[in-house]
């Protein structure tokens, strides 16, 4: 990816935080990086945490965070199998309850109480969007952009038109703003909150010590804000539940209090659409 005009090291950024949402963004993955917090686990004890997987299902999703390098699978003797989290996967657990914070400010307000596993969902699929990283990345470096020079930092191979199908895709999920046709676009009040998210990815997948990714998101030189620590409330999506008391393995002092239990809403199916009203991005 060439990205010109901005810090040479920019492209490689774009690809890490790129990679670091693919692995986790695939249906039931944070789920399952959730279930395995804490000791390791028997492939049956992990089986009976995410109990609405189908017969067949989780171990291919295993094998696919083995095979990102997020999951350890250890094998003790033939007959005794335990998968944990690897160091790459500890790292990334800082940033989940980044994203329910920047969610529960800025997403639509569902017509109920959502659990935070739910929103992580929803946010991610805004965040995975086609181009949506690169985008988002040089309109905090630039403000303003048209789409024309938009297109030639983040596609410079392509034809520059071909900038707009994912430009009005942000613009429709809120995380971009324009006036109007052939006017400039710059991020949203809801596109610049994600400054924490994607600085802390950009920590994490630099491969920065555990524990690392809060205390130095705010130093990110595009999403970073030095001078002003984003204040990270407790896991709270619904007030039904009780507030969060524990932490999960391998996570530092500086990460919002939270619990495995707190992330779910204890339904093994899935979610029915719920009819949103209209205020922030779309879900």
């Amino acid at each position: 990816m060439a990205i010109t005009a901005l810090p040479p090291d920019t492209g490689a950024d774009i690809a890490r935080v790129t990679e670091a949402l693919a692995m986790i963004t695939p249906r039931w993955n944070v789920r399952i990086l959730l279930a395995l917090s804490g000791p390791p686990l028997r492939y049956s004890e992990l089986a009976a945490r995410v109990s609405w997987l189908q017969n067949g299902q989780l171990h291919p999703k295993l094998k696919a965070l083995c095979d990102a390098g997020l999951v350890e699978r250890t094998e003790h003797t033939a007959r005794h199998v335990t998968y944990g989290h690897t160091e790459r996967g500890v790292a990334l657990l800082p940033v989940l309850p980044m994203i329910v914070t920047w969610a529960e400010d800025h997403l639509e307000t569902a017509d109920r109480p959502l659990p935070a596993i739910e929103q992580i969902e929803d946010s991610l699929t805004l965040l995975t969007r086609r181009h949506a990283a690169a985008i988002l990345w040089v309109l905090k470096s630039r403000g303003e952009v048209s789409g024309r020079a938009l297109a030639r930092i983040v596609m410079p191979s392509s034809d520059w038109t071909n900038v707009y199908p994912p430009l009005r895709q942000l613009v429709a999920d809120g995380l971009v703003d324009t006036e109007g046709i052939s006017r400039p676009y710059r991020l949203s009040a809801a596109g610049d909150g994600l400054s924490p998210v994607l600085g802390a990815l950009s920590v994490a997948r630099r491969g920065q010590p555990v524990g690392q990714p809060l205390s130095h998101a705010g130093q990110h030189p595009v999403w970073g804000h030095p001078q002003a620590k984003p204040a990270l409330r407790p896991w709270v999506s619904s007030q039904s539940r009780p507030a969060p008391t524990t932490l999960p393995r391998g996570m530092g002092e500086s990460s919002p209090a939270w619990h495995n239990r707190d992330l779910f809403s204890h339904a093994t199916t899935a979610r029915p659409k719920a009819v949103i009203p209209a205020g922030g991005p779309r879900r």
